[in-house]
């Protein structure tokens, strides 16, 4: 059986270079530290490098809780620190009393400067507060180039460990029934909109599953999968528990608060 089975066919670049960082610890006794990676490249690479071998691998993204990590891949017999994996949390100061910093926006003015997105790993805003973690080596740019964000003009200052926000996830669990496991039927029933209306988001690009863009509305789906639709939420395929006597599936989702 080939390793790519248990993978989607768009999965295979990534699948080929998480194979060369295994080998490269495995043979050469090398260390990889990658880019950020979102949960789904995350459980790529635990599938891949394992507990097993000569390989050994860690994600650390600045907090327990965060969704986006970095791994870093070395030889069984090293044992990494925290240091290793070159990561800084900034805090954005801003005039909170006049104005408010969203996600998008921030995540928006990190893109502005040219920055690949892999370089930046969650995003915490939190009241009157907001933070960015961000790869190490890309610091001292952004604290050079990122003055201002929307029509807000902010500042950074660099924060330790104990000082993060740790925003957490929380999914507000629903259950319903659908015909089939296509991305359009699932989105429809997710968000209570109509195929008609999920269509043209996906074919515009406005949707993702796993953090990629996918444009086919036919598009298989499998629990533990995680979507996305632009200025509408996200939502996440907790399990299939079987069909319907009318033989529809049984779908326990989550909606994300």
């Amino acid at each position: 059986m080939s390793i790519y089975e248990h993978f989607r066919p768009e999965e295979t670049v990534f699948v080929d270079k998480v194979l060369e960082w295994k080998h490269a610890a495995e043979e050469y006794h090398q260390v990889k530290l990658t880019d950020f990676l979102d949960p789904r490249e995350q459980q790529i690479v635990s599938m891949i490098v394992g507990h097993q071998g000569d390989a050994a691998f860690q994600l650390y993204g600045a907090a327990p809780s965060a969704e986006r990590k970095r791994a870093l891949i070395y030889p069984n017999y090293l044992m990494p620190n925290a240091e290793e994996f070159q990561i800084e949390i900034l805090e954005i100061d801003y005039p909170s009393k006049f104005y408010t910093l969203e996600h998008r926006q921030i995540l928006g003015a990190f893109m502005s400067l040219g920055l690949k997105r892999e370089k930046c790993g969650d995003i915490w805003p939190q009241n009157d507060r907001a933070q960015i973690v961000v790869a190490k080596e890309v610091v001292s740019y952004i604290e050079m180039n990122l003055q201002s964000i929307g029509k807000t003009k902010v500042s950074l200052s660099p924060v330790s460990i104990d000082h993060a926000l740790h925003i957490q996830d929380q999914w507000d669990e629903k259950s319903g029934t659908v015909s089939s496991l296509r991305l359009d039927v699932l989105l429809a029933e997710m968000f209570h909109l109509s195929r008609q209306k999920i269509q043209p988001f996906i074919k515009n690009g406005l949707v993702k599953v796993n953090w990629k863009v996918v444009e086919q509305s036919a598009y298989e789906c499998f629990p533990g999968d995680v979507f996305s639709i632009r200025g509408h939420g996200r939502s996440k395929l907790l399990t299939v528990e079987g069909k319907t006597k009318r033989d529809k599936w049984r779908i326990l989702y989550g909606i994300l608060k």
